[in-house]
């Protein structure tokens, strides 16, 4: 079948050209509106939801056990030791971190870029950043062993009169990580306004309107109103957008400040950031693919959508291998025999295993596929690339944590690293608790930005203040 005929199939192609659509045909300011709240404001809420939530909700129960268990018992139930210190809980935090860089850059880089195309996913790309800021900051919280003076990190007047250590990247990673999630926080909110004056404006109950009312802050669409709105935007959007390269720059100190071979690297803040995009893009693909197909919004996030963000990855995926290729040139270059052979270890060692599933699903499938505009448009294959390379990416971290630490300097502190059922029940409840409140905000938040789809629509230009009025 030819590609034509694959494409002229979906509604956000033109049957007379075959070129993507920015959105579906058919589209109105009403219609729009319509769907989106349909989905927040139904009496009904779908059984399939209430499944997914229960599994979720399973998932959060077994992350408390297992977290009231390490309390109790502390970190030794977990697989670190000598001299692997350093074991899931930081391979976790690192992928969550980089879990939620796209989001930032949909919703900052791509809107001072002025790419509509963002309008349609920019929403739930922001609250899936929040949201694993959230899982995050949950594992250097736990890894130090006493969370409940997790405080002491935050530069406080404390009664001992003693600083925090501002030279330890735990320092950096905590600034870093809060002023990320303030940003992505705020800019997440006043995204919503305009769309929480709609759901207040349509809802029917007394209580979601005084709900909505609340969170909408007065909005009555007015010119000042969308004046001031872009104009914030904007602001927060300059704000954010250093935040892209800073954050996981500053998540990679924590590695490339040490001594250790295989660490102590420059390529690894650009490498780092390219492979946080590359992992939240993919992210943003698990997300979006179900969403669109379970809420029929295939004329709103299109295949325009799909295939742009194949094309991101694919670009962000060639920096990735860059950095690979330069760690590979880098051990052979500098003749650092300690270097060479935390290469080896990497690829032939006991953990050599681990290093090919990376390389296979980060390098040889996605960049030899995603070539094809073929394949960047069929769901199903984006489905489970997207999936694939999320576990590439995971990979990526234990290789950079685990196989550095088994092998160091010393031959007679060699050892090994085996992770515990507690270190696979943190993680996977994590993984659920980023399920579970993606639920939540998908049943009670509208996941679309009805001001700005309506944008993209013709007779757009009547916007700001009409195209609010006829939306609701």
């Amino acid at each position: 079948m030819a590609t034509s005929e694959v494409h002229i199939k979906d509604p956000g192609v033109d049957p007379a050209t075959g070129e993507f659509k920015v959105i579906g045909p058919g589209q109105t300011f009403r219609s729009v509106t319509e769907k989106i709240t349909r989905i927040v404001l139904t009496p009904h809420t779908p059984m399939s939801w209430f499944g997914l939530f229960g599994v979720a909700g399973a998932g959060v129960m077994m992350l408390l056990v297992a977290l009231v268990w390490l309390l109790l018992k502390g970190v030794g139930i977990w697989g670190i030791t000598q001299p692997v210190a350093w074991g899931f809980a930081i391979i976790n935090f690192v992928w969550w971190i980089g879990i939620g860089h796209a989001g930032t850059l949909i919703s900052a880089i791509l809107l001072l870029f002025k790419q509509s195309w963002r309008n349609s996913i920019n929403r739930f790309a922001e609250a899936m950043t929040i949201f694993a800021v959230i899982c995050a900051a949950l594992f250097p919280l736990i890894h130090v062993g006493r969370p409940w003076l997790g405080y002491w990190l935050l530069p406080l007047p404390l009664t001992m009169d003693v600083w925090p250590q501002f030279r330890s990247p735990l320092m950096w990673d905590c600034f870093a990580v809060s002023t990320y999630a303030t940003i992505s926080l705020v800019f997440w909110y006043i995204g919503m306004i305009p769309d929480l004056a709609t759901m207040r404006d349509r809802a029917e109950s007394r209580f979601a309107q005084y709900f909505y009312g609340l969170l909408s802050m007065g909005w009555r669409g007015s010119v000042r109103h969308w004046a001031r709105y872009e104009t914030s935007s904007l602001l927060l959007a300059g704000l954010a957008t250093p935040l892209v390269l800073s954050v996981h720059s500053v998540i990679s100190f924590d590695f490339a400040v040490a001594v250790l071979p295989g660490w102590h690297t420059t390529i690894f803040p650009p490498y780092f950031v390219a492979g946080a995009i590359y992992s939240g893009f993919a992210m943003v693909l698990t997300l979006a693919i179900p969403l669109r197909k379970f809420y029929h919004l295939e004329q709103i996030v299109t295949l325009r959508h799909i295939d742009n963000m194949g094309k991101i990855m694919l670009a962000t995926g060639f920096i990735v291998a860059y950095g690979y290729a330069m760690e590979a040139f880098m051990a052979w270059y500098s003749a650092d025999h300690w270097e060479a052979f935390t290469f080896w270890n990497r690829a032939f060692g006991p953990m050599g295993w681990s290093y090919w599933v990376l390389l296979c699903c980060n390098l040889f499938i996605p960049l030899t596929t995603l070539w094809s505009r073929k394949l960047r448009t069929s769901i199903p294959y984006m489905f489970v690339l997207s999936l694939v390379v999320n576990t590439g990416m995971w990979f990526e971290r234990f290789v950079i944590i685990v196989t550095s630490l088994t092998r160091d300097f010393l031959p007679s502190s060699w050892g090994t690293y085996y992770p515990t059922k507690w270190d696979y029940m943190t993680y996977g409840g994590t993984l659920l608790l980023f399920l579970c409140l993606f639920l939540l905000f998908v049943r009670f938040l509208p996941m679309i930005p009805m001001s700005e789809v309506r944008t993209m629509l013709p007779g757009a230009e009547i916007k700001p203040k009409a195209a609010a009025e006829v939306g609701d």
